[in-house]
């Protein structure tokens, strides 16, 4: 542990003090006492009324085991238990009168513009870089390089391949076509784009001249040497047709369609990163700094040359008028801070206490931020002045009231005007989506999101009713109505609430990365269910699905669904559960497989590598996105069916022997792994999941953060 620096009555970890002093401060106006005294006052003020909050989910989720006992092997009365939720406090009253959400000066990317979102973990610069940087992306690239356009004889080609180059083609002209029609004709005909004489034309292979059915689509143009690039937009995306004059009309028709992509990005703090201690806590927020600089870089090796990453600049236009204009060249970036469980050892109170992480986050994410606001930044990232601040794991309104409140004191710390944080409400928690108006309500003036999380969701669904017994197989959860009805009630009532216009509904991430044409088959459903964001785990994907939001517009899509009914808070309430339906020797020895391996192949990177977020392959060696929130379904679904007689623990730890020695080969190509199999009682790693796995019933809210952090923990101290 580094030496400490004495501000007021907080001890800081130097690193962290010589951060915040050396390389954050400059330039923003803010003195150290500014932070120092004004964080010590933020953790006096708020930090106990954090830790009653935290003991109050604690005496609910007693309540609810008590209850769930009393009425163990009796058929759900849902009047009954909705009843009860309300008695002990964990339904607040039904808020009747209708309201709306006030946020101002709320960026056109949050407000009026849908389209794909992207998560990325802050501590990897590279991957960071390349997701706020996704704002525009290549429709030819992507199809390409993805099976969306089905392989010759299912594999990728080694060279070039100009058949596939011509079906690429194919497929985005007939995207055009739904897009940006032509009055006559179809793209795929089109042997000649132009732009002269003020007017937009486009010469088909018959000879005939055609333009757009809808001439208000053109927007601009841009020229650099013999490149033309015409600006379309549909939707409120934009489109770039790029155009070689210097070439031939017969060899090429368009060089590429470059669309806008990743509207906005999340920079995760959270989920998605490893960040166990001091240390990496002042890496965390380095990166977040750079990006709010404009000064953010990476370096690396590809094909024998080096290759370095900064944030793009903006994109120039001239309109039809000869006017110029700019889009922005990046995301626009949020940034997600932890919940309010977990505390930090780079900052201790007057007492010697971790101080809550999450109150450390929202002040010197803010400082950070301060360059974006003060025009300090190479480039600018809010247009408004807005700080867009992503809050996760929230139970239920009087958490979301102290969020609120922790925001309004940071303002009050850097002068700056009220209600100039905003905060991204994920409605992940139980508590929270029983309760989705009321918390909406706590921070009105400063939402910007909502955003419904699958497998946070489910982890909670089964933590929350671990007594009411065993739950159904995680596959046959994702089918049953109270998923429907999660996912339905969010985007109800944020319309009712007034988002629309104002603030984004959000949809979950694709987990698949390699299988973009099974996410264009399906993750159209986010625009069609009134969702003007969805994750996706890459800028090639969030390319290939930004054409869905041109395929659908979501605000009339907003407008229809406004008028259909609400669904109740009935089907919200069905738990999960397996009551008397039996499962097979097989069935559940897969399912213990397919958890094991899930948990296995996280966690021993997690743990030893401190790698958060990364592209895991699942029991059929398919690559799925992996995070802490998979990890907390898959821990909490073997908790609960080890506490429940469907195995014993001697078969889960069975099933956790074996798997980690498919892991262990699945990962035998990294010189940097170090394997769990055959000394399991050496590998910190494998007593991690065993831990998350043996100790789930009793993690408060059934979160991993605790056990991971600890183990992580030791493999740093051991590797020193």
């Amino acid at each position: 542990m580094n030496n400490r620096i004495m501000k007021g009555g907080l001890k800081i970890d130097s690193d962290l003090y010589n951060l915040v002093t050396n390389e954050i401060l400059p330039e923003t106006g803010v003195s150290e006492e500014q932070v120092w005294l004004g964080l010590e006052s933020i953790v006096n003020s708020l930090g106990g009324r954090n830790k009653a909050l935290l003991e109050k989910r604690l005496e609910l989720q007693n309540q609810l085991d008590k209850w769930h006992l009393q009425n163990k092997g009796q058929e759900i009365d849902i009047p009954a238990y909705q009843t009860f939720l309300s008695d002990i406090g964990y339904l607040t009253p039904i808020e009747e009168e209708s309201f709306s959400i006030c946020p101002t000066n709320i960026d056109d990317e949050i407000a009026t513009i849908a389209g794909p979102q992207l998560v990325v973990p802050v501590n990897n610069a590279r991957f960071a870089l390349n997701a706020a940087n996704a704002r525009w992306g290549s429709l030819y690239d992507a199809l390409y390089g993805t099976n969306v356009v089905p392989y010759e004889n299912g594999e990728k080609p080694k060279g070039f391949d100009p058949v596939r180059a011509k079906n690429v083609i194919d497929w985005a002209s007939e995207f055009l076509d739904g897009a940006v029609p032509l009055k006559e004709g179809s793209h795929t005909q089109a042997s000649h784009y132009t732009f002269e004489n003020n007017t937009f034309s486009v010469e088909l292979t018959d000879g005939t001249t055609t333009s757009l059915k809808e001439p208000e689509k053109f927007v601009g143009f841009s020229e650099s040497g013999a490149i033309l690039t015409l600006l379309l937009c549909n939707n409120g995306l934009h489109i770039e047709l790029v155009i070689d004059t210097a070439r031939a009309k017969e060899d090429a028709v368009l060089k590429d369609v470059i669309i806008e992509s990743a509207i906005s990005t999340i920079i995760d703090c959270e989920d998605s990163v490893a960040a166990v201690d001091a240390e990496d806590k002042v890496l965390v927020y380095r990166n977040w700094l750079g990006l709010m600089q404009g000064t953010l870089e990476e370096s690396f090796d590809k094909a024998g040359k080096t290759i370095t990453r900064r944030l793009n600049a903006d994109r120039t236009y001239t309109n039809t008028q000869g006017n110029t204009f700019t889009l922005p060249g990046r995301s626009l970036l949020l940034v997600r801070n932890v919940g309010h469980l977990m505390t930090t050892d780079a900052v201790l109170d007057k007492n010697g206490n971790e101080v809550p992480e999450g109150f450390l986050d929202a002040v010197i994410t803010t400082l950070c931020a301060l360059h974006d606001l003060k025009g300090n930044s190479r480039v600018k990232n809010s247009q408004k002045g807005s700080i867009y601040i992503v809050k996760p794991k929230m139970h239920g309104p009087e958490e979301a009231k102290l969020t609120n409140d922790l925001f309004e004191q940071v303002e009050q710390v850097f002068g700056l005007t009220p209600f100039t944080l905003k905060v991204g409400l994920m409605d992940e928690e139980r508590r929270t989506s029983v309760n989705l108006k009321a918390c909406i309500k706590a921070v009105k003036e400063r939402l910007f999101f909502i955003n419904t999380g699958f497998l946070d969701r489910t982890g909670d669904e089964i933590h929350t009713s671990m007594e009411a017994g065993a739950v159904l197989p995680k596959e046959t959860i994702k089918e049953q109505p109270w998923i429907a009805a999660y996912e339905d009630r969010n985007v109800n009532i944020g319309i009712e609430c007034g988002l629309r216009g104002f603030a984004q509904i959000g949809k979950g991430m694709w987990p698949k990365p390699d299988e973009m044409l099974e996410m264009m088959e399906t993750k159209i459903t986010a625009p069609i269910s009134g969702a003007n964001c969805a994750w996706v785990p890459s800028p090639t994907a969030a390319t290939l699905h930004a054409t869905h939001y041109h395929q659908v517009n979501v605000f009339e899509q907003q407008s229809l669904i406004a008028d259909r009914e609400q669904t109740t808070l009935n089907p919200l309430l069905n738990i999960p559960l397996l009551k008397d339906k039996k499962l097979s020797a097989e069935q559940i020895k897969f399912e213990l497989d397919n958890n094991a391996q899930g948990i296995l192949g996280y966690v021993v990177r997690w743990v030893e590598q401190g790698i958060g977020c990364s592209k895991v392959p699942n029991i059929n060696d398919v690559g799925l996105m992996e995070d802490r929130a998979t990890l907390r379904i898959s821990s909490q679904h073997l908790a609960n069916w080890i506490h429940h007689g469907v195995c014993t623990e001697a078969q889960a730890l069975e099933s956790l022997e074996r798997m980690a020695i498919v892991v262990d080969q699945q990962n035998s190509a990294d010189k940097d792994y170090k394997k769990m199999a055959p000394d399991f009682a050496s590998s910190i790693a494998f007593k991690a999941a065993c831990d998350l796995v043996f100790k789930g019933c009793k993690q408060p809210n059934g979160y991993t953060e605790p056990l991971l952090h600890a183990r992580r923990r030791e493999v740093k101290e051991n590797n020193q």
